[in-house]
């Protein structure tokens, strides 16, 4: 028996996202005032400068609604196979990215873009793999 017998490659996925959100949440709380530093030094040339702090406190929530649901969604799949909430997460979770790439593009970060876009790929595999 194989590990992926048991793990399906849709859970690796959601897993992965889940682990992404979890750290970006507590790393952004943990280290509010350097978050805010940063995101303000890294858009001080845009109109988003008045908005850092609530801009990243809905960043923070709709990271955490992700993580919440593609984490119920690990104890669904392994239950009973339903991985419903994990879609939603992924679904809400590409919409975020594409945010984040909005921003990044408006700032001229072609290399933080180009990441964010590896993350975009894996997420609509994952979202693909659940359709």
């Amino acid at each position: 028996m194989f590990v992926f017998d048991i793990i399906s490659v849709e859970f690796l996925v959601i897993l992965f996202f889940s682990i992404t959100y979890f750290f970006s949440v507590y790393e952004k709380i943990k280290d509010w005032k350097g978050t805010v530093s940063y995101y303000s030094n890294h858009f001080k040339a845009t109109f988003f400068i008045k908005y850092i702090s609530p801009i990243l406190i809905g960043i923070v929530l709709l990271e955490s609604v992700i993580f919440i649901l593609l984490s119920i969604s690990l104890v669904t799949i392994v239950l009973n196979g339903d991985a419903t909430l994990g879609k939603i997460g992924l679904e809400i979770s590409a919409l975020v990215l594409m945010l984040f790439l909005i921003g990044q593009r408006i700032v001229k970060d072609y290399p933080g873009a180009m990441n964010i876009t590896v993350y975009f790929i894996l997420n609509v595999i994952g979202i693909y793999l659940l359709t």
